[in-house]
């Protein structure tokens, strides 16, 4: 494995996690309808996240454009999340966009 990719991987991870908590604790919140848009980014994004590390851990040949549509998923999440009060939102957030900078310098 690349060991550039190391850094990018552990984002990845990391916000793949933080979205998962997020749409789980959204689901839980008294409006769910009004988390509609955040728990539909954080699923797309928790999956796009964890296929980018997949891809970067096997080296494939598409890994920079893999990371480059992450880098995209990641920024609309890290917009919608942030747009809530909810800590779990405001957390998901911060690393939605940590994870968008990490694949950007992968791209």
């Amino acid at each position: 494995m690349n060991p550039n990719y190391q850094e990018c991987i552990q984002a990845c991870l990391e916000c793949m996690e933080a979205c998962n908590y997020c749409f789980d604790s959204c689901l839980s919140e008294d409006d769910v309808k009004m988390m509609a848009d955040c728990i539909r980014l954080d699923r797309e994004c928790a999956d796009i996240c964890a296929f980018a590390a997949k891809s970067m851990q096997s080296n494939s040949p598409f890994a920079k454009q893999i990371c480059q549509l992450c880098a995209d998923i990641c920024e609309a999440c890290g917009n919608e999340c942030k747009k809530h009060s909810a800590e779990h939102c405001q957390r998901c957030a911060e690393a939605c966009f940590k994870c968008a900078e990490a694949c950007r310098r992968m791209a």
